[in-house]
């Protein structure tokens, strides 16, 4: 599927001023068909980065950890066996996002330590994260959790190898909306990330695929025929089997006019740098593996409550990516020259 879906399960955060309860997801339904595999041996130690003080570690059953708002530094590290990252606790913005290459059955990267995202960093206007930070561990899920004046945020994460592993969750008392700025790394050789139009969706773009198409034509559209719409992935020239996605619920991406013309014009999305308007409990999430490369409906308009979608492993059709990316499908300017609009309410 597109993006996570979340389940039942409801956290609060102490200390914040909105008292709003949030939904415990589940990331990405497909995931879950191949986490038994993709997370074998999976699971998160969370690390003070300044005093490497050990502050909550995964085990076999659920755990909750609440650490004073006193205790906190600067940045914490979510060390995990596939995938590594760290949180800026003011606001929870993240950077370095990597895979470690650890062994798994359906790892992607070929054995390479391969970093993704340089930063996904929030723009709370003004608001700031100061009370308790709460960590939910159970196995390979980690979630966790921290609130201010107005303002809430939630990260949740799978150590896996592959699926929809990674969901950053903002919540603001006023209602408005959340601007994320999505840089990938660099500096990595090969292994470096960038964005691209995938070419296999750009060249069935508008046609009908899925178990229940009749025709490819006119589908009819349903939960199971899907229209094919251009692809933006994240790929890199080191690793085949590598591929990535930003995915979103209840959000926009913000057009860089000046970036992606060289490659289509409806693109307008840079190589390096993509840039998301987040509704109040939207989600921003990043899929990866056969996830980010399957023809899903757009995922449910919803903020409250969600719901897990069932499973629909072999249902939707999956057009995969070619390797190399091709020159002439990667996205250009690494980043824009012009100034991004204002953020508009809600």
């Amino acid at each position: 599927m597109e993006a996570p879906a979340p389940a039942r399960r409801r956290w609060r955060a102490a200390g914040v001023a909105l008292a709003l309860a949030v939904p415990l997801l589940v990331l990405t339904s497909p995931a879950q068909a191949a986490s038994s595999k993709a997370c074998e041996g999976g699971g998160y130690r969370l690390v003070d980065a300044a005093t490497q003080q050990v502050l909550a570690r995964a085990g076999d059953r659920e755990t909750v950890t609440t650490v004073p708002a006193a205790d906190l530094g600067d940045r914490v590290l979510v060390q995990g066996r596939y995938n590594q990252y760290a949180v800026r606790t003011s606001d929870f913005a993240l950077f370095d996002y990597a895979f470690t290459g650890a062994p798994n059955r359906l790892d992607m990267t070929g054995g390479r330590f391969t970093p993704v995202f340089a930063g996904k960093v929030p723009d709370h206007r003004g608001l700031t994260l100061t009370g308790a930070l709460t960590v939910t561990l159970e196995e390979e899920d980690l979630v966790i959790s921290r609130a201010g004046t107005g303002l809430s945020m939630k990260i949740q994460s799978k150590d896996c190898a592959q699926g929809g592993i990674f969901q950053m969750e903002p919540e603001r008392a006023d209602g408005t909306r959340t601007r994320i700025v999505h840089t990938l790394a660099t500096g990595a050789g090969a292994a470096t990330p960038f964005y691209s139009d995938n070419p296999r969706f750009r060249e069935r773009a508008g046609q009908y695929l899925g178990s229940e198409c009749t025709s490819v034509e006119t589908g009819p559209p349903s939960r199971f025929c899907v229209r094919v719409s251009p692809r933006v992935n994240i790929g890199n020239d080191a690793s085949p089997r590598f591929v990535a996605r930003d995915s979103a619920q209840v959000a926009e991406r913000v057009d860089q006019p000046d970036c992606g013309a060289q490659v289509a014009p409806d693109v307008d999305h840079c190589g390096r740098v993509s840039v998301w308007d987040v509704a109040s409990g939207g989600r921003m999430g990043f899929v990866t593996g056969e996830d980010a490369v399957e023809v899903a409906n757009p995922p449910t308009e919803c903020v409250s409550d969600c719901q897990a979608q069932n499973q629909v492993r072999g249902r939707l059709a999956v057009l995969g990516h070619p390797f190399p990316v091709p020159a002439g499908s990667r996205l250009t300017s690494p980043e824009s020259a012009l100034p991004l609009p204002a953020l508009t309410a809600p």
